[in-house]
């Protein structure tokens, strides 16, 4: 597709642009992202000279590149282009804009897996603010920023923060998705991982024993969620 449009369309054309980040999903897909960074580079390059370096759509590449660092382990190049990109983005389109947020979220995100949580809980905090003011309490979006932040807030130690945070995540998942949603699933299992490392075993071996019912209820068999949360409780029960 990519080689048929290059060939039929003027270089830097959104179709061709499309093709190269459709192209560059599928390699970090199939395990090949330094493929991948090769051919965004080439994608934000052509979009920066013929839209130029503020274009929503040469900021949308310059996110797909920055994913693509990360997945090659290059952290570091991938927060120094989503700090650039929400630069531009809050400049052209506002702080408050879902684009401007999701970008926001990306860069907490690269933050926290490079080591810098405080940096990490900082940016999850003002998505956290800003989703609740923009799109409301009740948004899945929202309700992810809630769980990413009770994340960042167990990498730093922070456990009654993190066991809170994870509680309220997970009342508003299932009200708002339904218990036997997977993300719900997903974050019942996360909190009985906080509920075991502050010595709540009990409170854990409750709520993973019910998510176990559920997942095998409703999750296709040997789904790995399930797997993972039968795992989970053999450990406690083997610990107990």
């Amino acid at each position: 597709m990519l080689a048929e449009r290059s060939a039929e369309l003027a270089p830097g054309h959104p179709a061709v642009i499309a093709a190269r980040v459709s192209l560059a999903d599928a390699l970090i897909s199939a395990g090949e992202p330094a493929e991948a960074v090769n051919v965004l580079h080439r994608a934000v390059a052509e979009s920066e000279q013929f839209l130029g370096s503020g274009h929503p759509d040469t900021l949308a590449v310059r996110d797909e590149l920055a994913r693509a660092h990360e997945a090659v382990g290059d952290v570091t190049m991938a927060i120094r282009l989503l700090t650039r990109t929400l630069a531009d983005r809050e400049r052209s389109q506002g702080s408050r804009n879902v684009h401007t947020m999701t970008t926001r979220d990306r860069l907490a995100a690269a933050y926290l897996a490079s080591g810098k949580t405080k940096d990490a809980i900082s940016g999850y905090k003002r998505v956290l603010a800003d989703r609740e003011r923009v799109l409301g309490r009740d948004h899945p979006d929202t309700i992810a920023t809630r769980a990413s932040l009770a994340g960042a807030y167990h990498t730093a130690g922070r456990m009654a923060s993190a066991v809170q945070l994870s509680e309220q995540t997970c009342a508003d998942s299932e009200r708002v998705l339904g218990g036997d949603h997977y993300d719900t699933l997903a974050r019942r299992m996360r909190l009985a991982a906080l509920y075991y490392a502050v010595g709540r075993v009990g409170d854990a071996e409750l709520l993973l024993r019910d998510t176990v019912a559920r997942c095998e209820r409703v999750l296709p068999y040997g789904d790995p969620l399930t797997q993972t949360a039968h795992q989970s409780l053999a450990s406690i029960v083997g610990h107990g």
